[in-house]
Formats: structure tokens, sequence, C-alpha cells
């Protein structure tokens, strides 16, 4: 086909306006995430940012048809190709959300384009517009100055200003709790210096039932990051629950193992870059996906990696542990992830489609700081130079319909990427009795964060969980879960005869979905240390009953609470005066 500029700045506009779409509904999805948390449907925000998931790849697809049907894009030349790019820049020169559109783009030109997308050419290889100093106006974070106006009258107007539609309990005793927290965490030294402030994201951060103001306390030079969870009581009424002050409460908040949060923002990457100071270790791909904008997250996840191999030496190999009998997992020793893919031969009767499926459920589902999320990629490659001999022959042996064989690359048509984590048989093996007891206290509770979210392991054995490094269980293999409402929780029937209890298949009928909790203690409990521990805190895991509680729970519509900050950090242990009744 001809070369027309015109033809090129239409393709360029319909890319564009369907990445408008996309993001307007993203933003009303926010909005409405406030007006559920206020009336308090915690069951609506979890739906909403279920709905928001999928919203990227609807979106693309209505771009895609768009442009055949109107454009017959396909058909384009390369040079018209890089035309459309070239006035696709000139688009996005005054734009609020420039690296979302090139992702987008990028997105649209994928699924039309051969393999010669890799070239920069065509697609966005690297940022085309700066978002150093992006902001919008007003701009992303208000300031408030305490030595002007007084610190209880700043954090009051700082609640006045995010405008809630409904009353706190009493706002005037959680600002006296709020300054209380502070002060004992502040140097007993500490004097105000003349550029003492507070500056606070604009919009709140909604996730499950809680709603965070999350901010910074600026003081000579040196930064204090904070986060202050507001709940809904009973009533309907506000209160704050804690303040979260330091980097590392920070960083549990918007940790790999938790669902994303619904936030308002006309300029993502000043948000992300106002948190990217607080936590300064964490990479931006992971706050882009903690702030629901999981494709940026996955774009920017590859850019840091192609970056790391051209600064490092070392080679992928398989990663430590039992090999799965679904999922291989190979690792970069330097680079803090996992590569996982799903076997050619399974050792289990389930097909790739169904895998995908429990992967995709546990994405769209509340993680409750306990399962892991994944970024799923197509057509990834990796230099042989830098693949491990032993790897590339357990991948040309495991998963051979996986890979493309390049020249230079093996290209891997299918694999998720996970943050890395020491599996949890591995650190018990190596942990010493204080820290083993502490790992299957943690054991226990993610098993239990799990039950409250709705979801059962199926396969609850240790090699299935990981340590992290800030000292957490998390759960990451995914191919035997389900739902705790779609389970039949047993007990083992009375033996009838000697014979019946020496079988070594069971004597009694067993349902698909039949579940028996006592039999866990067989494949967990072996270890005389492991039991003690596990008995003297979980021993309910044992008991059908506790497990048909908690269903009923669920099926009752009840939601528990689990935040992603320690219980004895909440206000609630600090109202000890009688006249004072804790919020719920």
């Amino acid at each position: 086909m001809s070369r027309d500029p015109t033809t090129a700045q239409a393709i360029a506009g319909t890319i564009l306006a369907g990445f408008a779409r996309h993001y307007a509904r993203f933003r009303y999805h926010a909005q409405l995430a406030k007006s559920l948390f206020e009336v308090g449907d915690f069951h609506g925000i979890r739906r909403l940012a279920r709905e928001r998931i999928a919203f990227y790849d609807q979106r693309v697809a209505e771009a895609l048809e768009r442009l055949a049907t109107e454009h017959r894009a396909g058909e384009q030349s390369n040079d018209v190709w890089q035309d459309i790019k070239r006035h696709y820049v000139r688009l996005l020169e005054r734009h609020r959300q420039p690296e979302l559109a090139e992702t987008f783009f990028n997105s649209v030109c994928c699924r039309i384009l051969d393999r010669s997308y890799f070239h920069n050419d065509f697609i966005f290889v690297r940022p085309a517009v700066a978002t150093d100093y992006l902001d919008s106006d007003p701009p992303s974070y208000r300031s408030y100055y305490p030595l002007v106006e007084g610190w209880r009258a700043s954090l009051r107007r700082i609640f006045i200003d995010i405008g809630f539609a409904c009353p706190f309990v009493d706002i005037e005793r959680d600002l006296e709790l709020v300054l209380a927290a502070a002060r004992e965490q502040l140097p007993a030294d500490f004097a105000p210096a003349s550029d003492c402030q507070i500056q606070v994201l604009r919009t709140l951060f909604f996730r499950n039932k809680g709603a965070y103001l999350i901010g910074r306390f600026v003081n000579d030079g040196e930064l204090l990051p904070f986060a202050i969870p507001v709940l809904r009581d009973s009533q309907g009424k506000l209160y704050l629950d804690t303040i979260l002050l330091g980097t590392d409460r920070l960083e549990a908040i918007f940790n790999f193992s938790r669902a994303y949060f619904m936030v308002d923002m006309e300029v993502p990457s000043a948000y992300v870059r106002f948190l990217k100071s607080l936590v300064p270790a964490k990479p931006e791909a992971e706050f882009y996906t903690m702030l629901g904008l999981q494709k940026q997250g996955k774009t920017l996840f590859y850019r840091d990696l192609l970056y790391h191999l051209r600064h490092s030496h070392d080679q992928y190999q398989i990663a430590p542990g039992i090999p799965g009998l679904v999922m291989g997992v190979f690792t970069l020793p330097s680079f803090p992830y996992v590569f996982k893919f799903i076997k050619d031969v399974r050792g289990k009767d389930v097909s790739r489609e169904f895998i995908k499926e429990q992967y995709l459920r546990i994405k769209l589902h509340d993680r409750v700081g306990r399962m892991s999320d994944t970024w799923e990629y197509s057509g990834v490659p990796f230099p042989k130079a830098r693949i491990d001999p032993a790897l590339l022959k357990e991948l040309r042996t495991t998963a051979p319909s996986l890979l493309e064989d390049g020249e230079d690359a093996i290209v891997m048509t299918h694999l998720y990427i996970e943050r890395r984590m020491t599996p949890l048989n591995l650190y018990l093996e190596q942990a010493n009795s204080a820290e083993r007891e502490q790992a299957i206290i943690e054991y226990g509770r993610a098993i239990k964060d799990m039950v409250a979210a709705n979801i059962f392991p199926g396969d609850m054995l240790y090699k299935n969980f990981g340590m992290t490094r800030q000292g957490r269980v998390v759960f990451y293999d995914y191919d035997e879960i389900a739902y705790i409402t779609d389970c039949n929780f047993r007990d083992v029937p009375e033996a009838r005869t000697p014979e019946d209890e020496m079988a070594s298949e069971p004597w009694y009928p067993v349902g698909a979905h039949d579940v028996f909790p006592e039999e866990f203690a067989t494949f967990l409990l072996g270890d005389p240390g492991i039991r003690e521990s596990f008995m003297r805190h979980h021993a309910e895991l044992l008991d059908s009953a506790y497990w048909r509680e908690k269903q009923e729970r669920i099926k009752r519509g009840i939601l528990d609470d689990i935040f992603p900050y320690a219980d004895e950090l909440r206000f609630r242990h600090r109202l000890m005066q009688p006249s004072v009744t804790p919020p719920n």
C-alpha cells in the first residue's frame, strides 16, 4: 500500500482513543470504589477490582477491531508503521499518562505485526516521552505546614480535604492517637526545621475493607513515610485504625502478595514517583502493578530485566527446591525473580488450559498477603549464552512446545514471573528451633488467611509455600486450589474392622470435592519438633469443624478483617479508658 500520511495519523489517533477509553473507565472504577467504601459495600469493591483487570485486554481488542475495519491496519507497510509511531509520539506531547499510552500502543502493535515488532522502529522498547516532572493540576499531593497552623489543625484539615461523605466516630480522639503514636517514634531530641511539612497524596488508596492515606513527613530535608488506614464501623462511621510509620511498614502495604489498590490518578507517574520516595528499594514496575496498572508493570519489568542482563554475567539456572509435577521453575541468581512454565508432560492429569485458569483465578482474587502475584508473558527471548546447560536441557526435555530456537536466543512462548522466595521446606531444613517455630506459626496463619479469602490451597505441602525476606509465608502453587465453598470437609469415618484400619486405600466412598483435614497431619507433621509447634498454634486446622465454620461464614457473606499490619499496632489497644469504646 502507498505511504499515506493521513492514514498514519488516523491509525495513531484511533489507538490513542482506545487508550483514552481504557483509562477513563480505570479512573471511573477508582471513583466508584470511594463511594462503595462510604456505604460499606466491600464485596462491591472486590468486584470492581476483578472487573478492572479485564479492562485492558477488552480495550485492546476494541482498538484492533476498529483498526482492521476502518484502516486495514494489518496491511500497512513498515514505513507506514514508522510514521504511525511518529504521529503517536506527537499526540503524547502534553499527555498526562504518556507511559501508559505507549504501552497500549505496544499491545496493539504486537497483535498486528510479526516478530519484527521487537525493533524499536515499530514499538516503544524505550520510552519516548519523559515523565520525570510530569504532574497534574492541581498537583498530585497536598502540603500542610504544622508550624504555621498547628499539628492537630493540619491533621484535621488533611481529613477535611479528603471529603468523605460519611462522619467519623470521633475524629478528635483519632487525631490525638495519631499524634501520640508519632511522638513515640520520633527521636527524643526532635526539633521541627524550617522546611517542616506533611505531604499526602491527593486521593485515597482503596483495597478490600480499608482506605489508606499515603504521605510523608518532611523535616530538615529528611523523609519519614507514613500511611493511615481509615476503616468503617458497623454503624457506618469512620475511624483511623493506626498510623504506619517508616519504609518497612509501608513496604508491607505494597507487597506483591496483596490485591491491587483502587486509586483515582490523573498522572500515575507522579504517584509512582511519590511512592518511590517512600520505599526506594521497590522497583517502579511493582508500584505500577500495585496501583492496578499491571500492563505497565510488565513493560517496566521487562525493561529492568534487559538492563540487568547488560550489567550482569551470571546464567539462568534451575531454581532450588523439589521439582514440580506441573510447573518448571528457573531463576537468574542476581535478579530477585523466578520464571515459571507449564511442562508439556505433567505428573498430574491436568490440562495446560486448566492451569492457566487457576493462575487467572488468583490474579482476579483477593490475595490477602498470602498468595504470590504473577506477571504472565508470551514470546520472551532468553540469550543462549546466559542459560546454564542443565537448564537448557531441562527446558528442551520438559517443555519443547514452549520453545522457539533462534540463533542466539531461546524464545519461550508462555511463562509466569514471580518474586523469588525461599521454598518453605528448604527454610525449615536450615532454620534453628526458634526460626522453625516462627515459620510454622506463619505457615498456619497463611492458611487461615487464605481460608478467610475463600481459597483452599489443595496441596498444603511446605514446598508449595515460600518464605519472604520479611519473614512472611506466601503460597505460590495454584494448580490444586479450590474455593472453600466448593469443598466438602469431612471427618474420617470410624473403621468397621481391623482390616479397614490397615487398608492402603480408603474403605469409605470419597467424593471429588471431599477434604479430610485430620489427614493433613500424615504428610505435614512427621517431624516431632514441627508437630509440637503446629499443634500448639494451629491444631484447629486438623479439625473439619473449623473448616465448616469458616465455610459457613463465607457463605453468609462475612469478610474477615485481614490488614497488612500487625494487630498490636491498632489504636484500639491504646483505648484503655473505661469511658471510651474501641472501634469494632
